[in-house]
């Protein structure tokens, strides 16, 4: 584990150097259990891939203290109970106006629409982690035959349930909102509620099966 300082109040803890499923339970084995000490003088966690951000409290702890007293819950974090992920079924109608790339990727992957939903389908993925809007879920990994590029020109607007693919990854947009990915389909399943906790239905490390209806 690498600690780096991250601005003025923030320590970026690196556990890996690449997007693959080992290091990312690493970050969410010690993303849960920095969590579980409660410790008052950091404010928030955030994990990602193969990191996980610190914000602290510089009035209430020193980057160097909190550092070491960091490096001394180590030895710890692996017998630290993990629970087990939750698997979310989410149906995708797939296609048609929902899908107004499908026919791109049909075009640069060389299958059939049919093919397309058939692999997407049969993957259970893994939540990597959320972000770039409130409750978007990176998901991984993509059979390597549904692999395409991102829009060489972003969308204006991509429709709230929206799913898309982009290279190795599917996701699903919360919101209406600009973005890039290729979009294949469309669910009804809300993914973050404001008004009610938990406010995110997926977590870091949850399971996700796309149904086609």
């Amino acid at each position: 584990m690498e600690y780096l300082r991250y601005s003025e109040d923030g320590i970026r803890i690196i556990l890996g150097n690449t997007i693959e499923l080992s290091v990312n339970k690493a970050v969410r084995r010690y993303y849960l259990y920095l969590k579980s000490l409660r410790i008052e003088e950091i404010v928030d966690i955030i994990p990602s891939y193969c990191s996980c951000l610190i914000r602290f409290d510089p009035d209430a702890i020193t980057f160097r203290n909190l550092v070491s007293r960091l490096k001394k819950e180590e030895t710890h974090i692996s017998v630290f109970d993990v629970p087990e992920p939750i698997i979310h079924e989410i149906p995708v109608q797939y296609g048609g106006e929902t899908g107004p790339d499908m026919g791109f990727v049909v075009s640069y992957t060389n299958l059939s629409e049919k093919e397309i939903i058939a692999i997407h389908t049969s993957n259970l993925y893994t939540v990597y982690t959320i972000g770039f809007m409130p409750g978007f879920p990176y998901l991984g990994t993509l059979d390597q035959r549904l692999y395409v590029p991102r829009l060489e020109t972003p969308r204006t607007k991509v429709p709230k349930g929206s799913v898309g693919l982009a290279q190795l990854q599917t996701g699903i947009y919360t919101y209406e909102s600009p973005g890039g990915w290729q979009i294949i389909g469309k669910t009804t399943s809300t993914l973050f509620d404001h008004t009610k906790e938990p406010y995110c239905l997926m977590m870091m490390g949850d399971k996700v099966r796309f149904i086609s209806i």
